[in-house]
This record gives structure tokens, C-alpha cells and sequence, in this order.
């Protein structure tokens, strides 16, 4: 009979609950469960595998530039990292109230790591992520224009609770960026969050747009209420390489 049940439970992929079921089985103490505790053991297991599944392919999804998380940064003073601050944003509150964080600082200093960290918090939240390298996306979206299905990926970017801009501004846009840009930051606002890393610091971001009418209307909805992180000190990748 217990080899039915396991084959049954396997069968109906309830992997979390048949895992538990041959843990509880091969327990010297297992008769001194009850019934309501036994059932408790299976449905709990059953619940935290299909969680950590669900994380699993969130994470897959995102397509993280690293593997990072909150633990691993380094909170060096002279980061001009405060860390009261990042944990505040690792509770992925601004998430949920659909807010933005730019984060600035020269190359190397730590920007993709301490967004991709916050990011991988949001996956193990419930919270859907998706990174992308800001040069790529454009060329993506580019390329979706041409085949027929550039609105079809604006709306999966805007479906995203949080979308992470990597390295923006590293060249003047062009007209099509600049307008694909104001697209994906009008869908988005309001609605959904959007980290953005930079090495310019944010005032230098109007000459990068261009075109004063389209910058305005960016700059507007992106920078006046966003939270901000801007960092300092040596390359990061250059100490680690010492």
C-alpha cells in the first residue's frame, strides 16, 4: 500500500508531499503522529517544494547579470552605501508601492551587483524580475520591430513587477531608442517598479536622452520621486583581482 501511495503521489507530480510521506514512513517515531499532524507534515511539504520551484523559475526568468544577494555586499564606508537604507529596499517595499531606484557610480563599483541582490530579494518575495543590459534591450525591441512582435514584448516588460536597466547611458540615444524608452517608462509608471544603473550621474542623463521634449517627459516621471544610491570608491572588481 505505501508503495501505491508513492507511486500515485509521483504520478501526480505532488513531489514536496511524496518526499515527506517516505521521511515520515522511515521515522522510528512516526506512530506517535497524529492524524492532523501527518496531514499538516504532507501539505507543508507539498507547499515550501512548489514555493521553491516557483522561486527557481523566477529567478531563471530574470536572467540576473550575477548571482548575487543582500549578504554578500560589502558595506564599506567608503561605498557611500548606507546600509539602513538597502535593507529597507531589500524588504522590496517600494515594489509593491510601485516606486523606482536609480543607482549611479563609476565602473565597476558595485551597480549590477547591488541591483541584480535586490532583484534576486524580490524573486524569493513572489515578485516577477526581469534584468536586462540596457544597450541589448533596445537591440531586442529593435529587432522585434522588424519581425512584428515589438508589441507584444513591450506588454510582457510591462507585466514584470520589476524591471532592472543595467548600464544605461553608456552612449547618446537615437531617435528609436529615446522613443522606445519613453514607451517602456510610460507603461511602467506608476504601475510597476524600475531599477536603473548607471555610471553618469543622474544630471548628466538629459544630454545622454536628447531631444529636450522626450528627456523632460523620462526625467519627469523617473527621477523626482525615485529613491536613489549613488556610489562611490575603488572598482570593486579591481580590489577582488589584488
Amino acid at each position: 500500500m505505501q508503495e501505491v501511495i508513492k507511486q500515485k503521489l509521483g504520478q501526480m507530480k505532488l513531489h514536496g508531499m511524496n518526499q515527506a510521506y517516505s521521511a515520515v514512513l522511515s521515522n522510528t517515531r512516526s506512530e506517535s503522529i497524529t492524524h492532523d499532524e501527518f496531514i499538516h507534515i504532507l501539505v507543508q511539504a507539498e507547499w515550501e517544494d512548489r514555493e521553491g520551484r516557483k522561486i527557481g523559475r523566477s529567478l531563471k526568468n530574470a536572467r540576473f547579470r550575477y548571482q548575487a544577494s543582500i549578504e554578500e555586499i560589502d558595506f564599506t564606508k567608503s561605498r557611500n552605501l548606507d546600509k539602513t537604507h538597502l535593507l529597507r529596499l531589500a524588504e522590496c517595499i517600494f515594489i509593491k508601492k510601485k516606486e523606482d531606484l536609480l543607482i549611479t557610480g563609476a565602473s565597476g563599483v558595485g551597480k549590477s551587483f547591488v541591483a541584480s541582490a535586490l532583484g534576486h530579494q524580490g524573486c524569493q518575495l513572489g515578485y516577477r524580475v526581469l534584468y536586462f543590459n540596457t544597450q541589448k534591450l533596445f537591440s531586442r525591441l529593435k529587432t522585434a520591430k522588424g519581425d512584428g512582435s515589438y508589441n507584444k514584448e513591450v506588454s510582457r516588460i510591462e507585466k514584470y513587477d520589476l524591471l532592472i536597466l543595467d548600464d544605461f547611458a553608456l552612449q547618446p540615444l537615437d531617435n528609436y531608442n529615446r522613443n522606445t524608452l519613453m514607451e517602456i517608462i510610460e507603461d511602467r509608471h506608476g504601475r510597476k517598479s524600475t531599477i536603473i544603473a548607471s555610471q553618469l550621474p543622474v544630471s548628466m542623463w538629459y544630454d545622454v536622452i536628447g531631444e529636450s521634449t522626450i528627456a523632460d517627459a523620462i526625467l519627469d516621471r523617473l527621477v523626482h520621486k525615485a529613491h536613489r544610491i549613488e556610489l562611490q570608491g575603488e572598482s570593486m572588481r579591481k580590489l577582488k583581482s589584488n
